[in-house]
């Protein structure tokens, strides 16, 4: 069928720049597109890749807001405690035991969390957990550290505890506020994350901004108190065998934060950040992504050759890897 004379054809979606390749026996077999920005140290935009400013889910990144705003409300966390309120935690051992410890604390009960149950987020805590005869729980999904201390929260305010998910709940709209404030823009849709939580679209320079404000906030502030748990304690906040606990280790100050859907987002102690989208979600593509970002943040540092090692397998054999493409 032809367009009638005057009618514009709707417009598409632009399609975003290839961020990853696949490349199998030398042969690029698959392409990751998405989105990226670097800031400098002075928070302006020092590079972008795709189209940064358009609203996304920051998924898991946005948990350091989240626990910023349960210290805005009152709740006295700090320490490992502050770390894994503010965690996608693995589901090992020492994340479980101090859940729990956590919803004692608190003076909850583990039905109280209304995260969904779930494995342990780490394939080989899973199979681990699952040999144990374990089986699917609310305290091995890897937000129930946020959800617990997002219950206390409520306590400690007087607020409805039974309605703590509901976006229209004082606490979570005090998350949104900072948020705004710390993005410094406004939220752009509300959807529910995969924990029930409320989830708040930002752009990826605003999730950049946002880390950049958590590292430069000053001492003693919620901001900087989430940020300096986080680094302090960072196999709370993932895993051993996690990107985000690697980094945090290894490079001095540095504040690096994963989500769903392949987002990440870090920022360096001088101001310095990054945040990125894969738009297919593939998180296989992180590790080279955010390697070669930080190295066009002139970050330079031996744990990036590991982060960034993404081998393809073929007859149990490295035939190939996928690799940065800007």
């Amino acid at each position: 069928m032809t367009a009638s004379a005057g009618a514009s054809a709707p417009s598409q979606p632009a399609i975003s720049p290839v961020l990853a390749e696949v490349v199998r026996s030398g042969f690029v077999e698959g392409r990751h597109r998405g989105s990226l920005v670097l800031l400098a140290a002075d928070g302006s935009v020092e590079r972008s890749v795709g189209d940064v400013s358009a609203p996304v889910f920051p998924r898991s990144a946005n948990k350091p807001m989240q626990a910023a705003a349960l210290l805005r409300a009152g709740l006295d966390l700090s320490g490992e405690r502050l770390a894994l309120a503010s965690a996608s935690h693995s589901g090992e051992p020492f994340h479980l035991d101090l859940v729990r410890t956590m919803i004692g604390e608190f003076g909850l009960t583990e039905s109280a969390l209304q995260c969904p149950p779930d494995l342990p987020f780490d394939p080989v805590e899973s199979e681990a957990y699952l040999a144990g005869g374990a089986v699917r729980d609310r305290v091995a999904m890897n937000c129930s550290g946020k959800h617990a201390a997002m219950i206390a929260a409520c306590a400690g305010q007087g607020w409805d505890q039974e309605s703590y998910l509901d976006p229209g709940h004082p606490l979570q709209q005090l998350v949104r506020e900072v948020i705004e404030e710390v993005a410094g823009e406004p939220v752009a849709a509300t959807g529910t994350d995969g924990c029930g939580a409320p989830l708040m679209a930002i752009s990826l320079t605003g999730l950049a901004r946002a880390f950049r404000h958590f590292v430069l906030a000053e001492p003693g502030t919620p901001e900087r108190r989430v940020a300096d748990a986080m680094r302090a304690h960072p196999e709370y906040v993932a895993g051993t065998r996690r990107p985000d606990t690697w980094l945090m280790q290894a490079v001095p100050g540095v504040l690096s934060k994963m989500g769903a859907e392949a987002v990440q987002a870090v920022a360096l102690p001088d101001g310095r950040a990054l945040a990125f989208k894969v738009d297919d979600g593939g998180l296989r593509a992180l590790g080279p992504i955010l390697t070669r970002a930080l190295g066009l943040l002139d970050v330079d540092a031996p744990v990036l050759t590991r982060i960034g090692a993404a081998p393809l397998l073929g007859g149990g054999r490295e035939v190939g890897e996928i690799r940065a493409a800007f």
